[in-house]
């Protein structure tokens, strides 16, 4: 399950608040042009209600109306003191300088709309500052401990080992079947050959009449190989014998095959060679000199790049942060344990030295034999060692002939 960026969606939100503040903001209806007056102040209250007078400075004269005064304003400014034995104080105003309302008095303090729409700003980019700031922090303490298991270094090395593992275990698999594709021509050419020398009349002992047999010879049918080229339906045209009585002699024509294919044996003969046998000791050489060594080698490639290819699944997510960041709770849990077999892998790997030997088995099965066609030096090697050429290709032919021996039943041949 992949994990849900709660942080992300409550510093989005924060965002989101403190642009609406912008907003509000923007949006609040601005202060009128003003101009500043002197107020001559008729009668004040503790509380700092008064009335005022004053002159317009737009020519319409003098003007008496309730004002809000500073209350805190200094004590010389308020009556008495401020024209001493009369009721008269003084303080400052503003009157509307453009508009319907100009030359009226206007008071800051009475006009709450302004304030309104600021205390609704204020608290929209107090609230978004707060969830955007615990967002961020929240999303940092969350991503440190998600990438506690973070170890790209160790990935990358199994990563390298793995490859190198799965290299050695295809050279070798490359260069075993070359041998096979070299092999199975001259073994055809061999089986082809023996069924082509086998008489038709061969096939009495599975249970063919003489009588048909003969007439089978008549009719060009000479020898199995011959049987099993026209097939049923040519038996049965040439010899003029029932459909199913020349299913049988293919059939026990097809058996034969089978003995003969599992029972013939390629030798190898350097002198004189021919082109697809010098094929064959080019290809076999590869192998004979690489040694056991190679062949034990790609074994454990095989085996030890399946085992990585598991651990590098299961940690996949500590290859980076941004890997273990868009993990999943479950993938998470699985990567201490994965980290820690693949480090356990890497360090049995690097006492052992396999990393040098799956390179030098690939080195050597790659040693190829383009600048002897004729495979000259292959034939020199071959006759100082024949006995270890025909034992490798027995054994790298034997489950070829195996999966030969366990094709199709007969009535199933195409």
């Amino acid at each position: 399950m992949k994990h849900v960026p709660f942080f992300r969606w409550v510093v989005a939100v924060g965002l989101v608040l403190i642009g609406c503040s912008i907003a509000v903001y923007m949006a609040a209806p601005g202060s009128p042009e003003l101009k500043q007056v002197d107020l001559a102040v008729l009668q004040e209250k503790s509380d700092g209600t008064c009335t005022v007078q004053w002159t317009d400075p737009y020519g319409s004269g003098r003007h008496e109306e309730r004002y809000l005064c500073d209350a805190d304003r200094p004590q010389s400014f308020k009556s008495p003191d401020y024209q001493p034995g009369t009721t008269i104080g003084w303080d400052v105003g503003w009157v509307v300088a453009e508009g319907a309302d100009k030359g009226e008095l206007y008071s800051l303090e009475q006009d709450g709309s302004g304030d309104r729409w600021s205390a609704a700003s204020d608290a929209l980019v107090a609230a978004g500052m707060l969830l955007a700031t615990v967002g961020v922090i929240g999303g940092n303490i969350r991503s440190l401990s998600r990438l506690s298991g973070v170890s790209p270094g160790l990935v990358r090395r199994a990563e390298r080992l793995r490859k190198v593992a799965v290299r050695v275990a295809e050279d070798h698999a490359r260069a075993v079947e070359t041998v096979r594709e070299a092999w199975a021509p001259l073994h055809e050419g061999l089986v082809h050959a023996e069924l082509a020398r086998t008489p038709v009349a061969k096939l009495r002992g599975a249970g063919i009449a003489l009588l048909w047999a003969k007439d089978l010879e008549r009719n060009g049918i000479r020898s199995v190989q011959d049987v099993l080229d026209a097939g049923a339906w040519g038996v049965a045209e040439a010899s003029g014998v029932g459909r199913r009585t020349a299913e049988r002699v293919w059939t026990a024509a097809g058996r034969k095959a089978d003995h003969v294919d599992a029972g013939t044996t390629v030798r190898l003969d350097a002198d004189p060679p021919d082109a697809r046998t010098a094929v064959l000791l080019n290809a076999l050489r590869v192998l004979v000199e690489a040694g056991p060594a190679a062949r034990s080698a790609a074994e454990e490639g095989r085996r030890l790049a399946g085992r990585l290819g598991e651990c590098l699944a299961e940690a996949a997510p500590a290859a980076g942060w941004r890997r273990m960041l868009d993990a999943g709770r479950a993938e998470r849990r699985a990567v201490p344990a994965a980290v820690t077999r693949l480090r356990l892998l890497l360090d049995e790997a690097e006492r052992q030295g396999v990393a040098g030997r799956f390179a030098q088995a690939s080195v050597d099965l790659l040693r190829g034999t383009d600048g002897d066609p004729m495979g000259l030096s292959a034939r020199v090697d071959f006759e100082s060692r024949p006995a270890e050429y025909h034992r490798l290709l027995s054994e790298l032919v034997r489950p070829a002939l195996a999966r030969r021996a366990a094709r199709p039943a007969d009535g199933d041949r195409p």
